[in-house]
């Protein structure tokens, strides 16, 4: 008999949420199969059978909050075709129907689907079975994209009663209208847990200036083409921004730290959170290196991260750690916010949308010029507001004046 236990994942992992079992008692699994998903604070996993046999016992169901090294279930020695007493039972009553056609006996040899965490995530929800759902993907296996796709097609039921899912319908006692409860997920009561912890353990605060972009722009308009070509990806506004923020860093270290205990930890090294908003929630991957890496470097690797960020495919590891933390608001057409921290970072910069506004260029002449408002937002234990503002018009006069960045490489 071998135990199923919720194996180490990550220093800064402790628990997490079984999602679903793959697999139910009595089923036969192959070691390296998959047996269920777990649901962290960061990333989705699946787990795998360490040794193949029947699953003869789950100790733990789908929702429940499991510890790092505990036992949720049991795998038996057996071969396949033999099972646990219930699917013994099962096979027994039906073995005089496997001796039937097999058009008349097809849902007891019915083969699960394989299928991404995400995919199956959204399935859920929707409550679409699985097996029905097309994929081109060459090893049949069911991504997010293609349950999306086929719910689309689907004609609406008006016929049949709603279905009830996890988000149950429930009413106000005070006046009798209409509410809908859901369950967060883990992810999502991470998140609030730490920006409410942040804020009561950091003396917070934000300073903010506004960036003239008409340099960067027109020298994004210039290169674009010939950087595409040359690279084979497009010059984006985060590399200038990250470029310009390793820059600064060097300039005002402090903000490159963090607190442990009654100790400064000061960071010579240049790994950039970038905040990106993912289905399940918001999520910070990490450019490791950044003082190292071309625009084209930066690029491509904002890039790779954004596209798994969005289809729930990051890893832990690209996920720990960092120094600092950009995030973009603007893509969404905020024009001006205040970042929390990414703890224990002690900065975070805040990007808006680019606005036309007009600016005075002399005593007598206006123009109107593409503008950003920039904001930082500083842990102030450590870090003095001259040195915030220091640094945050050490941003602006980079970004106004962007050679210099392509100079430093």
């Amino acid at each position: 008999m071998a135990e199923i236990k919720v194996p180490e994942l990550a220093e800064s992992i402790s628990e997490g949420t079984i999602a679903q079992w793959l697999k139910q008692p009595g089923d036969y699994v192959e070691q390296g199969e998959f047996l269920l998903e777990l649901e962290t604070d960061k990333v989705n996993v699946e787990l795998t059978a360490e040794q193949s046999g029947i699953l003869q016992e789950v100790l733990k169901d789908s929702g429940d909050t499991v510890q790092v090294g505990e036992i949720i279930g049991t795998i038996s020695e057996g071969e396949k075709g033999a099972g646990s007493p219930q699917g013994e039972a099962q096979q027994s009553s039906t073995s005089t129907e496997d001796e039937k056609p097999a058009e008349n006996n097809a849902g007891t040899a019915k083969t699960r689907t394989i299928a991404s965490p995400a995919a199956r995530k959204l399935a859920r929800e929707k409550g679409i079975d699985l097996s029905e759902v097309p994929t081109v993907d060459p090893l049949g296996r069911v991504r997010k994209q293609d349950v999306a796709a086929y719910q689309n097609e689907q004609p609406p039921k008006a016929s049949e009663p709603k279905r009830e899912t996890a988000a149950q319908t429930a009413k106000l006692d005070d006046s009798q209208k209409p509410v809908k409860r859901e369950k967060m997920s883990r992810r999502r009561q991470t998140i609030a847990k730490r920006l409410v912890e942040v804020q009561h353990t950091a003396a917070m605060l934000t300073t903010f200036n506004e960036v003239d972009m008409t340099a960067v722009m027109n020298l994004r308009k210039r290169r674009k083409e010939q950087f595409l070509e040359q690279h084979d990806v497009k010059l984006g506004f985060m590399s200038f921004f990250t470029k310009a923020v390793v820059a600064a860093l060097k300039k005002f270290p402090l903000l490159n730290a963090e607190i442990q205990g009654d100790e400064l930890v000061i960071k010579q090294f240049y790994d950039i959170g970038i905040a990106v908003a993912a289905p399940e929630g918001l999520v910070v991957p990490i450019v490791r290196d950044a003082d190292r890496k071309t625009f084209a470097d930066i690029e491509k690797d904002i890039g790779e991260l954004a596209k798994k960020a969005r289809s729930n495919k990051l890893s832990l590891g690209e996920l720990q750690g960092g120094s600092f933390t950009i995030t973009n608001g603007g893509t969404f057409g905020s024009l001006l916010s205040t970042p929390i921290l990414n703890s224990p970072q002690v900065g975070i910069l805040g990007m808006h949308k680019i606005q036309l506004r007009p600016v005075a260029i002399d005593e007598e002449r206006f123009e109107n010029r593409p503008m950003m408002y920039i904001a930082l937002s500083y842990d102030h234990r450590i870090v003095d507001g001259k040195e915030a503002v220091g640094f945050l018009v050490t941003i602006k006069n980079l970004l106004e004046d962007p050679e210099q960045l392509l100079l430093e490489g």
